[in-house]
């Protein structure tokens, strides 16, 4: 686990073994069971999640009762409702495991420590925030102009085995698609 957050790190920064000890220390490691909510909705959002093995999905549940997923998370990736966990504030968001998923967690009085005592960790989550806010751009961009059969080949081009993963109605939910509709262009996919 340790081993798995020094590589990610040093993709960003030129850490050493006894700062990637004190950045892992800090950590807490958790396994979420399918179905488990790592932050819900209306909830303060404690931690930021790095995920070790796993498969999470951020959505929010509307006013009419369904479900509008923003993002999934795999592997090697940050998670948190941002907004919330900076802020203090009730989150508009629910994070829940897909499949049982282990994370490491920190709070934001941890990570705030360890940007004051290694400061290129900061610098590294800059790095990684300007990541995050490049894919929600081009997802934006994604959406604006191409076709829900173009974003799903888009989808399952970028990670692969995404759509072995994830339930169809999920896939549908985040493409803002209807699963039958999903379901015609696996289909054409397919064959």
């Amino acid at each position: 686990m340790k081993e798995q957050l020094a590589k990610y790190l040093i993709r960003y920064s030129n850490f050493n073994k006894l700062e990637i000890e004190t950045i892992y220390k800090k950590c807490s490691v958790k396994t979420y069971k399918k179905k488990d909510f790592l932050l819900k909705q209306n909830n303060i959002c404690k931690y930021k999640f790095f995920i070790l093995k796993g498969l999470v999905r951020q959505f929010r549940v509307e006013d009419n009762g369904n479900e509008n997923i923003s993002v999934f998370a795999i592997e090697n990736w940050w998670i948190s409702n941002l907004d919330s966990f900076i802020n203090q504030t009730l989150s508009i968001n629910s994070i829940q495991a897909i499949e049982e998923t282990t994370v490491l967690q920190i709070t934001k009085e941890e990570l705030e420590y360890l940007y004051a005592e290694i400061p290129k960790l900061e610098q590294a989550f800059r790095k990684i925030y300007a990541n995050m806010i490049i894919a929600i751009q081009r997802k934006s961009d994604i959406y604006m102009k191409k076709n829900s059969r173009e974003r799903y080949y888009d989808m399952i081009e970028q990670i692969p085995d995404f759509s072995q993963r994830v339930p169809q109605y999920m896939i549908a939910s985040y493409l803002d698609i209807t699963p039958e509709y999903l379901s015609e262009v696996r289909k054409k996919h397919s064959s």
